[in-house]
């Protein structure tokens, strides 16, 4: 977890919404690690994308385009475009910064917009203090096309989400990926 405090520190300061994301989002909800992680991202507002790079002064940033990097200037990124990519200039440390689509105070899928989320609750607090993107919105990222390491992280948090999360996740599911076998899982545990 020492790469995700490492994180927290880069990001002191920073007064606008952001978490962790990805795997290491799971393994800091849960409040252990549970398996190894090749990388680190964080989610913050596509609205506050030049935010980030103001405030990440010693960092570079390409731009994912089509699957390759590609530098990214002083241009507001719109989608397709969501990711980024950080190289810090002195240690050469990594840091991929998803941007994350807001409609007023949802938060917006922006691979079925019809699924939102209230954003009050996009991000949560670790046991550790450091935020985190909620866990159910980790797994609808991680649902398609899933990897064993995804279906691992769906089996260590599923039992921690709260009723109407696994709710949530489970018509988000039926709407994005109809068939997908996180569904007949959430459809035992929702009541």
């Amino acid at each position: 977890m020492e790469i995700c405090r490492k994180v927290a520190e880069w990001m002191a300061g920073y007064d606008r919404p952001w978490g962790i994301a990805g795997g290491w989002a799971i393994d800091l909800f849960i409040g252990n690690q549970t398996r190894a992680h090749s990388d680190i991202e964080i989610a913050i507002l596509r609205e506050d994308q030049h935010l980030i790079k103001n405030h990440l002064t010693c960092w570079k940033f390409d731009k994912v385009v089509n699957g390759e990097l590609v530098n990214w200037g002083h241009e507001m990124l719109e989608l397709p475009i969501h990711e980024l990519h950080g190289k810090h200039v002195g240690t050469g440390e990594a840091l991929e910064v998803l941007l994350n689509e807001i409609d007023r105070e949802r938060w917006v899928f922006r691979r079925a917009t019809k699924i939102t989320y209230p954003v009050s609750s996009l991000f949560l607090i670790s046991g550790e203090g450091i935020p985190v993107l909620n866990p159910v919105i980790v797994l609808l990222y991680k649902a398609k096309n899933a990897q064993e390491k995804d279906h691992a992280d769906f089996q260590v948090v599923k039992d921690l989400l709260e009723t109407h999360d696994k709710e949530w996740l489970l018509q988000a599911l039926e709407i994005h990926l109809p068939g997908h076998p996180w569904i007949s899982v959430l459809q035992g545990g929702v009541e």
